[in-house]
Parts: structure tokens; C-alpha cells; sequence
């Protein structure tokens, strides 16, 4: 069991930088991937980064390619989301999520489907 909860979110300017933390508590989070989601209104909740448990391998949606960076502390049981040259589109509310369902990614991005522990979500909202 994992509980998440994140934090870093406000309100921006297109082109500025946030960086989203989630700090994480219970057992063995060193040993689960852990992923980034966004949901905006009235659309699905998105995939946007993931790291495995070694920080070798990461993720990303094409939209945030080049812009977002993952990773994690696992001394701090802390993942981070540096976000860079924001857009007014990346406004939603961000969620951090560990993997519960083992599945490889190598071909088919991080679903919401593969993880099983949420936080509540912090709001990114961008403005033009």
C-alpha cells in the first residue's frame, strides 16, 4: 500500500517552469514505478510521464517531449515533475500514481489502467 500526495502546482505564465513533487509513504516505493497523469475539464485523464524504480528508464507523452522531466528520490520516497515552457494546453490537474499492474511499456504508453494508487491531484493552470 502506498499513499501519495502531491504538491507544487499554481498559477503560471505560458513559458514558465513548475516543478511538481509527490511524496510518497508506506512500504516499498523504491520498488514501483511511478507515473504522472493529467485530466483536465471535460476530457480523460492522460498519460504524461513515468519512471521505473531505478530512474533508468522514463516515459513521455509526445506532448510534454522535450519539455517535462521525470524523476525520483527514492531515499526521499519523493517523484518529482519538472516542467518547463509551459503552455496554456497544460493546464489540468496533475496526478501522481504508482504502478500496480505489471505490463510492459516497451510498445503501448503507461495507462491509467496500470496503476493502482493515487494522490488527490494539485492544479496547473497556464495562462496566455
Amino acid at each position: 500500500q502506498v499513499q501519495l500526495v502531491e504538491s507544487g502546482g499554481g498559477l503560471v505564465q505560458a513559458g514558465d517552469s513548475l516543478r511538481l513533487s509527490c511524496a510518497a509513504s508506506g512500504r516499498s516505493f523504491s520498488s514501483y514505478a511511478m507515473g504522472w497523469f493529467r485530466q483536465a475539464p471535460g476530457k480523460e485523464r492522460e498519460f504524461v510521464a513515468a519512471i521505473k524504480w531505478n530512474s533508468r528508464i522514463t516515459y513521455y507523452a509526445d506532448s510534454v517531449k522535450g519539455r517535462f522531466t521525470v524523476s525520483r528520490d527514492n531515499d526521499k520516497n519523493t517523484v518529482y515533475l519538472q516542467m518547463n515552457s509551459l503552455k496554456p494546453e497544460d493546464t489540468a490537474v496533475y496526478y501522481c500514481a504508482a504502478q500496480s499492474v505489471l505490463r510492459s511499456w516497451l510498445l503501448n504508453a503507461p495507462a491509467v489502467t496500470d496503476f493502482g494508487f493515487w494522490g488527490q491531484g494539485t492544479q496547473v493552470t497556464v495562462s496566455s
